[in-house]
Parts: C-alpha cells; sequence; structure tokens
C-alpha cells in the first residue's frame, strides 16, 4: 500500500501505467475527428476554382486534454485510493486482536465490532496474519485460548459469531492464553476493551506489551456501562439507585419499571451531579402496580448489568390486621395491634379495619390477634379467602385460652392456657428451641434474652410434628400451621404483645413475621431451601430473556449466597413459574472503575467511526462522464446529433450513468424508489421521526397495533407503519400522518414547512400528539414545555383556527359512536381545525391533542399492549383503539358520515 499524504493507493503498482500517457498524446494528436459529411451543389459551381492549400486535420487540444483526463481517472481508480485511510496497524508481524466480550463491552457492541473489522481490513491489505483472543469465559466452560494464525477473512468470520457474554471477563485466564502465543517483536497487539479496570487487567496489559506494539482502544468516561442496584421498597414507592464508572460530568438516566408481559408500569429520572457516582431516584407507585414489576432497566442501554430482574424479595406484600376503633382506643401503646404495626411497617403495606372492609381489597396475610372477635359470618368469608391462597395468622391470649379453639385454627387445642413461671407453678419460662430444616425459620438466630411465660397447648396427635414450624426447649409447640386449599392457617401460641412473652420485644419477632409474609407467596425465606432451583430465563449480554440453552446448570443455594455468576450460572430466573429466584449480575458486584493503568508505552485510543473512504466509484463515475461527453462531441463533429435525438442522447446519458453511480444512486434514486413503492403498495400509517428513539419506537409500536386494529374491524386493509422524515421524505401518499411532539426535536427548514404546508393543501391529516395530559395549546395561551414546543414547530404551518370536537362533529362517529377521546391518558381535550365553507370539502386536515395515543396503541413483539394506560386499564385502551379507527375513518373517508342520509341509522343505534 501506498501512502501520499491523506490518500493511499490500495494496488499502486496500477500507477505505473500513468508513464504511458505520453504516448496516448502522440496517438490521439496524429488522429484527426472523423470526417464530415458535406452535401455540395452542382459541379458546375467549382468550374474556375483554384484549390487553396490544405494542411492535415488534428485533434482540438482540448478535446485531448478531456481524453487524457479520462484515461488519467480510470488508471487512479482501478489503484483503488483510500482517502484518510486508516493506521492503526504498525510494524509487519502479526496481528493481535484481543477483545473483551464481557457484560461491560455490550453497550457500544456495534462499535467494537466495526473497529475490529477495521482492524481486519487493514491487516488484509497488508497480508498479516491474524490472532484473535476474547476475554470472558465461554458458555461451554471450556479453557481458554487463542485462535492461532488465522487470515483476515477466517477471522472476519469468527468476529461474526462473537456475541458480549451476561458475566466479567476473566482477565487472569486471558493472561495465561497471552503468555502461551508466540509471535515475533515486531506484531502489533490491540486490546477492545470494555473501558472498565479490575485487578487483573494491569497484569493483562503488561503481558500484552511484552508480544509488541500495544494500542488499547476504550469508551469514553460518558460511554462505559452502568449498574441498576438492588431498589429499597418504602411507603410511597420504589426508590432506585444508578450506579457509573466516572463521575467527571453531569450526566441523566431514566430508569423503567417493567411487567412481566413487558407493560411499563413506572419510570424515574436519574440525575447525576459532577462528582458524583450513584444517584437514585423515586418510582412512586401504588402496592398493587408495584408488586407486579418484574424488572428495571435503564432506558436506551442494552447490556445486562442495566436490567434488574425482581423476585418475591423485593415486593410489599398486603397484610391485613383484624381491629375497630374502640379497640385502638384502649391503651394503644400496650396493644397487640401496636407491637404488629412496628414490626410489619418496613417490609409491608399494613391495612387496619374490620374483616369485611380488609377482603374488599387484595391481601397477602391477615392477621388475627387475640383481641379481635369475628362473627359466624366473617369466618366463613375467610375460610373463602383462605382456600383461594390467603394466609390466616392468627395469635392466642387469654380470650382464645379461653373458649378452647374452633374451626380456624391449625391444631386442637387444650382448655386453658399453660403458664410457665409465677407463684403457683414450680415451671420457669421456657426458651425457644433451634428451628428445624423443614421449618420456614431455618437460619435465623436465637436470641437469649426471649422467655415464653404462658401459652396455649395443642392437643397431642399424629400429625402435630408436621404442623409444627417452631417448638420450645421443653419440644411444645409455638407455631403451628396447616395448609387450607391453596391457603394456610397459621397460629402463633403465645400473644402479639408482651402480656405472656418478651418475643415482642426482640427482632426475631421481625423476622418471624417476615419469613410468614414471604410463605404467603409460595416463596422460601432467605436461606432459599436446600434443593437446587433450575433455571427458568437467563439474561444475555445485552440483557435480553431468553430460554436456557442446555449448557446451564441448576443453582444450588450457595450459587445466590455467594452470587457464583458464570457460564453454568448465567443472571436469570431460576425455578418454576409460580415460586423463582432472580439472580442478577450486580449480585457479584462487579467492578466499575475507568480502565486507566495500562503500561506507560501502550496507546491509548478511543472508539471512533473510520474517516476512511474508498476514491474508487466517484473516480470510475467522473471518467465515465467524461468519456460520455467525448462521445456526444464526436457525434456533433460528424454532424450525427440532431435536434431530435437530444432527448433520446439524454436518455442514454442517464441510462448509461446509473451503474457507475452506485454511491449516489443508493442515497437518493433508489432510496427514493423504494420509500415510494413501499408507500403505495399498501395503505399505510406514518409517524414522524423526532430523534428520541424511544418516543420514535412508540409510535412505531402504536401505529402499528392499531393497523392490525383497523385490519380486524374495518375493511382497511392497513400495511406496517412507516416512519416520515419531515426534511426528506414525500408526504402525500400518507392519508394520517402521526406527529409526536417532544421538546429536543429540532425545528423545521423552510422547504420541510413547505412539504407539511402542500401536504395539508392537498388533503392530508396530521394529528399533533404533546403525549402529556394537561400539556395545553400554546395558540389558547398556554405556556406548558409542551406547548411551547408545540408553537415552535409549528411555526410556518399554516394551521387554521381550533376548536374541540363539536358533539356532532363526524370524528365523533365515523366509525364508533363517542364523545371522549382517551389514550394512554384520558381528560385531555382533541382541538381541531375550524373549518370554513368547502375548503377540503369541510375536512379539518389538523388534529391537536395530548393524550399520548400511540402508546396506549403500541403492542410489543408478541401482540401484547407496551405501556400501561391509566387510570381506566384496558377498558380505556379500548375506547383508545376507537379513537385511532374514527381518525383513520375520518381521515380517508372525510365527511362522508355527515350525510343526512346515515341519520336515521344513527338514531337507531342510539335508541332515539
Amino acid at each position: 500500500m501506498l501512502h501520499l499524504g491523506p490518500i493511499a493507493f490500495l494496488n499502486p503498482w496500477i500507477l505505473a501505467a500513468l508513464v504511458g500517457l505520453p504516448l496516448l498524446w502522440w496517438l490521439l494528436r496524429v488522429t484527426p475527428p472523423a470526417p464530415r459529411r458535406q452535401s455540395f451543389p452542382a459541379l458546375r459551381l467549382l468550374l474556375g476554382l483554384t484549390p487553396p492549400e490544405e494542411t492535415p486535420a488534428r485533434t482540438p487540444w482540448w478535446l485531448l486534454l478531456l481524453r487524457l483526463l479520462a484515461l488519467s481517472l480510470i488508471i487512479i481508480g482501478l489503484a483503488q485510493p483510500l482517502l484518510n485511510p486508516s493506521a492503526r496497524l504498525g510494524g509487519s508481524g502479526p496481528l493481535v486482536l484481543v477483545i473483551d466480550d464481557s457484560w461491560g463491552a455490550a453497550r457500544n457492541w456495534s462499535q467494537r465490532i466495526s473497529a475490529a473489522q477495521d482492524l481486519l481490513d487493514q491487516a488484509e491489505r497488508a497480508n498479516r496474519p491474524v490472532i484473535l483472543l476474547t476475554t470472558a469465559p465461554s458458555e461451554l466452560d471450556e479453557p481458554m485460548a487463542s485462535s492461532g494464525h488465522l487470515t483476515a477473512n477466517e477471522a472476519r468470520r469468527r468476529l461474526q459469531g462473537l456475541a458480549p457474554k451476561p458475566w466479567p471477563a476473566d482477565r487472569l485466564a486471558a493472561r495465561a492464553a497471552v503468555e502461551s502465543i508466540d509471535v515475533p517483536a515486531t506484531a502489533e497487539v490491540v486490546w477492545l476493551s470494555d473501558g472498565l479496570q479490575d485487578g487483573p487487567g494491569e497484569a493483562l496489559a503488561e503481558t500484552l506489551a511484552e508480544l509488541g506494539r500495544l494500542t488499547v482502544l476504550r469508551d469514553g468516561s460518558d460511554a462505559l456501562a452502568r449498574l441498576v442496584l438492588p431498589p429499597n421498597n418504602e411507603a410511597k414507592g420504589l426508590t432506585v439507585a444508578v450506579k457509573r464508572a466516572s463521575p467527571r460530568s453531569e450526566s441523566l438516566a431514566t430508569v423503567t419499571a417493567l411487567g412481566d408481559d413487558g407493560a411499563l408500569i413506572g419510570r424515574g429520572l436519574v440525575t447525576f451531579a459532577e462528582g458524583e457516582r450513584v444517584a437514585e431516584t423515586l418510582i412512586e407507585l401504588p402496592i398493587e402496580l408495584r408488586n407486579r414489576i418484574a424488572r428495571l432497566t435503564l432506558e436506551g442501554e442494552s447490556q445486562v448489568g442495566a436490567v434488574l430482574l425482581l423476585d418475591e424479595r423485593w415486593r410489599r406484600r398486603p397484610v391485613g390486621i383484624i381491629t375497630s376503633a374502640a379497640q385502638e382506643q384502649r391503651q394503644p401503646l400496650l396493644s397487640e395491634v401496636h407491637y404488629l404495626d412496628r414490626a410489619l411497617h418496613p417490609f409491608t403495606e399494613l391495612r387496619r379495619g374490620e374483616v369485611g372492609e380488609l377482603l374488599k381489597r387484595d391481601l397477602a396475610v391477615l392477621i388475627q390477634p387475640d383481641s379481635s372477635q369475628i362473627s359466624d359470618q366473617d369466618k366463613t368469608a375467610i375460610e373463602d379467602w383462605v382456600e383461594r391462597g390467603g394466609l390466616l395468622l392468627r395469635f392466642a391470649g387469654p380470650q382464645l385460652a379461653e373458649a378452647g379453639g374452633d374451626d380456624l385454627l391449625p391444631v386442637m387445642l387444650r382448655g386453658g392456657g399453660r403458664i410457665l413461671g409465677g407463684v403457683m407453678t414450680w415451671d420457669s419460662p421456657a426458651q425457644l428451641a433451634p428451628f428445624e430444616r423443614n421449618s420456614p425459620f431455618e437460619g435465623l438466630t436465637l436470641p437469649n434474652d426471649v422467655s415464653i411465660r404462658s401459652q396455649v397447648l395443642a392437643e397431642p396427635s399424629l400429625e402435630l410434628a408436621d404442623k409444627t414450624w417452631a417448638r420450645l426447649s421443653d419440644g411444645t409447640p409455638l407455631v403451628t400451621a396447616d395448609p387450607r386449599g391453596e391457603g394456610w392457617v397459621v397460629l402463633v401460641h403465645t400473644t402479639a404483645n408482651t402480656l405472656w412473652s418478651d418475643l415482642a420485644l426482640s427482632g426475631l419477632y421481625v423476622d418471624l413475621l417476615r419469613r410468614m409474609v414471604a410463605v404467603s407467596q409460595g416463596i422460601q425465606g432467605e436461606s432459599g431451601g436446600e434443593l437446587a432451583l433450575p433455571p427458568l430465563q437467563i439474561l444475555d449480554g445485552f440483557g435480553r430473556l431468553r430460554a436456557p440453552p442446555p449448557t446451564v446448570l441448576a443453582a444450588e443455594p450457595a450459587v445466590f449466597d455467594e452470587a457464583l455468576i458464570g457460564p453454568q450460572h448465567p443472571p436469570g430466573y431460576y425455578g418454576g413459574v409460580g415460586q423463582r429466584r432472580a439472580l442478577n449480575l450486580v449480585d457479584l458486584n462487579p467492578p466499575l472503575e475507568p480502565l486507566t493503568k495500562v503500561p506507560a508505552s501502550a496507546t491509548i485510543a478511543s472508539y471512533s467511526k473510520s474517516a476512511e473512504s474508498d476514491l474508487k466509484p466517484w473516480l470510475l463515475l467522473a471518467a465515465t462522464l467524461l468519456l460520455l461527453l467525448d462521445l456526444v462531441i464526436a457525434l456533433g463533429y460528424r454532424g450525427l446529433i440532431r435536434r431530435s435525438l437530444g432527448h433520446g442522447t439524454a436518455a442514454l446519458l442517464i441510462v448509461a450513468l446509473v451503474p457507475f453511480a452506485e454511491p449516489w444512486a443508493q442515497t437518493t434514486l433508489a432510496s427514493d424508489d423504494a420509500f415510494a413503492m413501499d408507500a403505495t403498495l399498501q395503505t399505510r400509517l406514518a409517524y414522524v421521526l423526532t430523534g428520541d428513539p424511544s418516543v420514535d419506537r412508540a409510535s412505531k409500536e402504536g401505529l402499528t397495533g392499531l393497523s392490525r386494529v383497523l385490519q380486524r374491524r374495518t375493511s382497511v386493509e392497513a400495511g406496517p407503519p412507516m416512519a416520515v422524515d419531515l426534511e426528506r421524505d414525500e408526504l402525500a401518499f400518507f392519508p394520517l400522518l402521526y406527529w409526536p411532539v417532544t421538546t429536543t426535536q429540532p425545528s423545521l427548514s423552510q422547504s420541510a414547512r413547505d412539504r407539511v404546508n402542500r401536504y395539508l393543501s392537498h388533503g392530508g391529516t396530521i394529528l399533533f400528539d404533546q403525549r402529556q395530559p394537561g400539556a395545553g395549546i400554546q395558540f389558547l395561551g398556554q405556556t406548558s414545555d409542551q406547548s411551547q414546543a408545540l408553537q415552535r414547530l409549528a411555526e410556518g404551518i399554516d394551521i387554521p383556527p381550533l376548536t374541540p370536537v363539536p358533539p356532532d362533529h363526524v370524528i365523533t362517529k365515523s366509525f364508533y359512536l363517542m364523545q371522549d377521546f382517551p389514550g394512554r391518558y384520558s381528560g385531555g381535550p382533541l382541538w381541531i381545525g375550524a373549518t370554513e365553507g368547502r375548503v377540503n370539502d369541510g375536512v379539518t386536515s389538523v388534529l391537536i391533542g395530548s393524550n399520548d395515543w400511540a402508546s396506549a396503541w403500541a403492542v410489543n413483539e408478541l401482540g401484547r399492549p407496551a405501556y400501561a394506560v391509566v387510570p381506566g386499564g384496558e377498558r380505556q385502551r379500548e375506547l383508545a383503539y376507537r379513537v385511532g379507527v374514527n381518525l383513520v375513518m375520518y381521515a380517508l373517508t372525510g365527511n362522508y358520515k355527515a350525510d343526512q342520509v346515515h341519520v336515521p341509522f344513527i338514531l337507531e343505534r342510539l335508541g332515539q
């Protein structure tokens, strides 16, 4: 390869043909142009004429230069010149390419692959062998080793099969593999790092520098991977913290809370201040929505560290305590309810009230203190609730001891209570016995200062041992439980306050209640039990859930306790559908520091798009144009070009240019033709590109969902929606244009405004959606951010005066009969342009609202709703679909339904 400043030639030997240009000059110079045929008058007109002295005709000098220039361009183009060729490779030996394919490399994986391909292209030009080495353990958990000497094509094929792993790199094993590589000192070593520093990373860099000249590619501090930390479940909502590698500058991150079906449940904005590595946000949600959250993700970041799977441990279970207002007024600080409230409040959603009131809402646990009395009707209701999966937790006391028990107990009781310690007894207060292995309380530490002074005794039976969860030191049961249908009935054989024991004053009291609340949801305690949990779903390096491959093994309790994450136990869900345990990358506490410790001899560079350009197509295109021009000139000299042939010659010129203008044709004519064909072969809805990936994705998913509804319910055969760029694309193909308004969308150029105005004047319809409840409209004096953005974007667009949709407008009856226009949100009005006279046949061309219709219509790849709809739920989503159908039918049929002939049928449907 020959370098001449910013230009390099891949085939410099072809440039030797330029030496022959003087010979071509001589040949072209002595070759006259073709003779021109001329009709003369009669021969008699030539009589008496003396022939003048003549000289041989020669090619004009300007035409000669034109031909030489065309030939020079062909020669230079065949030498394949490159503008700004990449120059990362040095030396002359093999290329050793070390690639971090760990979790931290997933965020900008496409840039890493592009940089690796660029390096392989350079190695191929220099005919240099390539040695590949990846630093993350493979899925098969095989010993790490380099690839050996490969050609650039073989390395390129291997590169295409690489994907980031959902676990950290093993740089100690990578260093051992590097030490076994035998290359000359002229080798070039490039490390495509994930940008994160760990202890073995410095040793790996030093070993790589010993092989040859080392170049380390890494991301900038703002592009490094980030981690979602385990959340805190608080009273108001979920507090989520995000950790980043570098605290150098201010930055933002958006945390989204998703359900099992991928539906959006909540969102929070995380703001990193200068010098801050950890920032948090509060996602305020009611307990019912909070318990539906399955995972937390960082919006716009595709890597496993940006996904946190949640299981039952992060759910605040609703717990009800049976009580009454009169009961709480009697010595409130000594009552059982007070002790239960203080113990349960940190980790549950606590509710108080009578049985009928409590069971109106979903409950995980219903607690009946001894002082609470229930009626026979309440007992029936509780029995039905327990059969459906609830857990009834009862505490003993004087009233239960006197009554002797009932049907809502796990065991039969002896009459009266047992007193341990006192004036009239020889017994002393009893201590607790260690918890057995089959007990939900296994693993809890027993305090030495807890004593039980009184309890109710269970009648001995064969099943008593199986129903006992906790015992006293003398073997008598303290906590018994019995399954009933899908639920449980649990009895604590002492009081919930300090009347009979010191249990309510200890930390063990809180732990016991926490474990019992956990049992109500069908999960094990924090110890995880003794059984291995099979893999249910795993996360790949990009943070996507998928089915586990055969190489993934069942997870023992130690896997969760010690975070043994790797090829055999990747992050994901383990267990069953009804009882699963989440294993997250953050449990491993991976290092999150920028990579800075590299040898002084190493070169540090960033991942950047190559500025290399191949000039060959453009040079050959220019040469072709010059040769075609030479052809036209030659035809002119011969008199073969007439005015009638002008159009044919131009057509011939265009046809001849198409094959040689491939780069230009692909970006202009071909793309325009393809866009027009796609837009016209089927009826398609369109949305305006805003530049915000999340908004554009929601628009596409929303119009996809609406198109499917149109196909099922109407005669409209709508194809997949299309995205339009107002600065470039033609709008006339689309009946309805959905325009989401964002504050970051740039203002339109004059050509874009003209294109939009032309679309509106020819019958097109635009739906402006401010996507924010109560955003208002700037045209009516509102001043919200969304309305200001709408005013800025609509500047120069011919928008008529606006008015709310009248009750009798065609939109309210174009397909469905409706008066409100809800979307993801409800309550915001729909504004239309007030039409006058017969402009566009009385059909408005502009509609403006703020209910975020696209998010309500949006469906994911499985056809399920992608976003939550508030406050009306699925009924509101159905109404939103009806709004979309009416808008499309209005855009397609105009004022058709305004015809008076339809009034009787509409009145009949209304029942009037």
